[in-house]
């Protein structure tokens, strides 16, 4: 065996943790960013320096110039008038801590994918796949600054359109790396029907679409308001006139609370329903094999949780504490969905992948 096919597998695994612990800070930035949000403190730093402000105010006359900035924006001026600089501390260091951990990512991204590159531990597709996921995370950065701005200069909160493409954006780029490491995974192909495949890429497609809808609500606080289930509005499907009575009728599904709440509500039984539908088919189709089968079943118990902390989360008036776990549960179910569709979709070895551990008795 050669020097080079000895440091392979090595090498292989250097990548896979590598792309591990970036999707866990992803997953912790998610719900540092929920907190945020919660805790209204998503407007306290009113500049943005991709540099410089990675220090925090180290001195009184830092903090107060960081609070003079804050006092000039329409959200202290109408939600929080006398407000005292302790109090002002208290939101800052949540919206601190959020870009920080945005800069961590970058860092932790970069340096290794450098180090790789110069390893030759990554060629071909699996490197363009690689640039791929640099280059959203630059774009995030970016839409983050772009969401924030929509707050300081005429409303006393962040956009809910521009909210909901942000965090949409970070889920997409956790998607994208839970994939390509499961894609360096070993695994021996599973054979399944083509219906399987269709409504595990459906389950995606409508996760995501859950996942932008709970942004919405997150957004314009939807979850404060109609407080009851499974009744909304007084009944299990409100009157047309009360979702529809913005113009033009589309802004309602973005705009008004009682739409976006119920939009989000209908979702969630959409994807339940089919969640368990794609779980009895895999259990009936012996092709499917033993894996797909038991994460179709993982996933109906995960999408179940969900559902159930959202609602104890509605009842409630929206808690801090069961708002994160909601939100987290959010990410497993995103985790879930992303594998079944990576167990039923065909591989192929991708060119530049590191090659995996050769087996036992095989001559180099």
């Amino acid at each position: 065996m050669t020097a080079r096919s000895a440091s392979e597998p090595s090498q292989n695994a250097a990548v896979r943790w590598w792309l591990l612990s970036v999707a866990a800070l992803i997953a912790i930035m998610v719900l540092v960013g929920g907190a945020t949000r919660l805790t209204e403190s998503g407007l306290s730093i009113v500049e943005w320096k991709p540099v410089t402000g990675t220090l925090p105010p180290l001195t009184e006359a830092q903090w107060t110039e960081a609070f003079e900035g804050y006092k000039k924006i329409p959200q202290y001026r109408e939600l929080n008038a006398g407000m005292t600089l302790h109090e002002f501390k208290t939101i800052f260091w949540w919206e601190w801590s959020h870009r920080l951990l945005g800069r961590v990512i970058g860092i932790a991204y970069l340096l290794p994918f450098l180090y790789f590159l110069w390893r030759g531990a990554v060629g071909g597709e699996l490197k363009k796949r690689l640039w791929l996921i640099f280059g959203l995370g630059a774009l995030q950065g970016a839409v983050g600054w772009w969401m924030v701005a929509s707050g300081l200069s005429e409303k006393v909160e962040v956009s809910q359109y521009r909210l909901a493409v942000h965090l949409i954006l970070a889920l997409l780029i956790y998607s994208v790396i839970v994939w390509t490491l499961r894609r360096l995974t070993d695994r021996p192909p599973n054979p399944a029907p083509l219906r399987l495949k269709i409504t595990a890429l459906l389950l995606l497609a409508l996760t995501f679409l859950q996942l932008y809808f709970g942004a919405l609500v997150a957004g314009l606080r939807a979850g404060k308001v109609y407080n009851t289930w499974p009744e909304i509005d007084g009944a299990f499907i409100p009157a047309a006139g009360r979702l529809f009575f913005e113009q033009p009728w589309w802004r309602n599904l973005f705009d008004n609370t009682l739409t976006v709440q119920f939009e989000h509500r209908m979702t969630a039984y959409a994807l339940l329903a089919l969640a368990i539908v794609h779980a009895i088919d895999a259990v009936r189709s012996r092709a499917s094999g033993e894996a797909i089968a038991g994460g179709a079943w993982w996933l109906v118990a995960a999408i179940m949780l969900q559902a159930t902390l959202g609602i104890l989360t509605l009842l409630n008036q929206v808690p801090i504490d069961l708002a994160l776990s909601h939100q987290a549960m959010a990410i497993v179910v995103l985790t879930l969905v992303v594998l079944q569709v990576e167990r039923l979709l065909p591989r192929r070895r991708e060119v530049g992948q590191p090659k995996l551990a050769m087996p036992i008795g095989q001559p180099s």
